[in-house]
């Protein structure tokens, strides 16, 4: 079985027969760094640019995604584009230049770090007797080996299917064959394209369906949860920064972490206790990139909503890595799509600077000292559990909101307020009575108090405004 999946119905059919020898488990990848042209350029220095990405370690990305599929790379090339080509983005000197390369290191598979045409690809795939996928259809098909529940994989094959209807192009003889029209007299009928288009779409609608069902569910999930108020803390960050080795750090979870691109795909939750005694949800969520294709946001709309659910969203930095700035900046573009704003930011996030225990003494101290008097952010290594404490206390201080004392009597018969209590409140003494009934001296959060005073059915008082209007 090869690691690139035969959904792609684009490839057999113009790979010529003298060159299907080559081994389609060796890879050339390849970076086009495009010249960006004068109109760009001039706004460019009128707005302030986001970090730049450096082609080294764009290249390095690129690489890891293949690996991530089992993929042996023979080499791989950074392409400089003065001026990208219609018909295949790169110049046909380079382009012969790449074919004797594939047939030196006997590669099958060209992996291309930018979006192409369906023009583009069938040309390139023409020239080079080989397999071409670019940076949209190499993340799909890690998406599709890492999606391990229902709902991850109807999001997969609906993104899927939504790129390759794209690349049905009217080239290739079988999809120019007629099929019979109707009625006695026949007629052109339509042609195996149409057929294969509208097969294409019918599989759309019923995926689109079905992710409704997943929509609808997770609602009804997130309304049970809102009965039950924990507050929910979200993971999110550039994948492999680190997320699901903090959240099994955290909560003694045995999620996938490995040193891999989109090592796990599927959110996971899991209950935790914070220092004072609170239970919260943790939410790890799908890894972020650069570039990410817009078929697989929409299809994972569902599960990125999450994140606009969350109470607090930890945001896990890699702080080893040179290029964390650019990193976090897709990040936040993610977030903002979403709709999380700049004002939402500054009141929701916590950024975590990860991974500390791979820096230096010197730069590790200077990072430790650069940041030790902001609250927003926490200097942790996820895998030493440095900074990790600090993490939960800080976590404890922003969901708790005000606090304020009180002591309450609960009566025999709802005693279930005494465990939700405990739960949910900072119990800081109990006296049990002979009648039955638990003293508690609590403190609580406004709305904490407000449900306390729901579950002992005293009617909450309304300020003496309410009253004059």
């Amino acid at each position: 079985m090869t690691a690139i999946s035969t959904r792609d119905t684009t490839s057999d059919s113009i790979i010529p027969e003298q060159e299907k020898h080559r081994d389609d488990m060796r890879a050339v990848v390849l970076v086009p760094v495009l010249k960006p042209s004068r109109a760009a350029e001039r706004a460019s220095l009128d707005a302030v640019a986001p970090p730049a990405r450096s082609n080294e370690s764009r290249l390095e990305e690129a690489v890891g995604l293949a690996r991530a599929i089992d993929l042996t790379i023979a080499q791989g090339l950074i392409v400089p584009v003065n001026q990208p080509r219609p018909a295949t983005l790169i110049g046909t000197g380079k382009i012969e230049e790449i074919k004797a390369l594939l047939e030196e290191q006997d590669a099958g598979l060209v992996i291309v770090d930018h979006p192409l045409t369906p023009v583009q690809q069938r040309n390139l795939e023409k020239e080079w007797g080989a397999k071409v996928i670019d940076r949209t259809g190499l993340i799909l098909e890690i998406f599709g080996r890492r999606a391990s529940t229902k709902e991850g994989t109807l999001q997969v094959d609906l993104a899927h299917l939504n790129y390759q209807k794209g690349r049905l192009v009217r080239s290739w003889t079988h999809l120019e064959r007629q099929r019979g029209g109707a009625g006695f007299m026949g007629g052109p009928g339509e042609t195996q394209i149409e057929a294969d288009r509208r097969l294409l779409q019918d599989r759309i609608v019923r995926l689109e369906r079905e992710l409704e069902q997943v929509v609808r569910t997770r609602q009804l999930h997130r309304a049970k949860r809102r009965k039950v108020p924990h507050p929910i803390v979200a993971l999110v960050g550039y994948t492999n920064a680190g997320k699901s080795t903090l959240f099994n750090r955290i909560t003694g979870a045995g999620v996938l972490a490995e040193d891999m691109l989109f090592a796990t795909l599927d959110p996971t939750l899991r209950r935790m206790k914070l220092p004072h005694g609170r239970t919260v949800i943790l939410s790890d969520t799908v890894g972020f990139i650069s570039d990410l294709p817009t078929h697989l946001v929409a299809a994972f709309r569902a599960t990125l909503e999450e994140v606009l659910e969350a109470d607090l969203i930890l945001h896990v930095r890699d702080m080893s890595d040179p290029d964390n700035a650019a990193q976090s900046a897709d990040v936040l573009r993610i977030l903002a799509d979403l709709g999380i704003d700049d004002k939402e930011r500054d009141e929701r996030i916590i950024e975590v600077w990860n991974k500390i225990d791979r820096l230096d003494a010197e730069t590790h101290d200077a990072l430790i000292q650069k940041v030790a008097a902001r609250d927003n952010v926490i200097p942790a290594s996820a895998l030493s559990g440095e900074g990790v404490d600090r993490l939960m206390e800080v976590i404890s201080e922003r969901l708790s909101g005000v606090l304020t004392e009180t002591t309450v009597v609960i009566p025999a018969d709802k005693h279930s307020i005494v465990s939700w209590a405990y739960e949910n409140a900072v119990v800081d003494g109990r006296e049990d009575h002979e009648d039955g009934s638990v003293s508690l001296d609590l403190r609580l959060t406004e709305r904490q108090a407000a449900e306390l005073e729901r579950k002992l059915g005293v009617q909450p008082q309304r300020p003496k405004e309410d009253w004059e209007r």
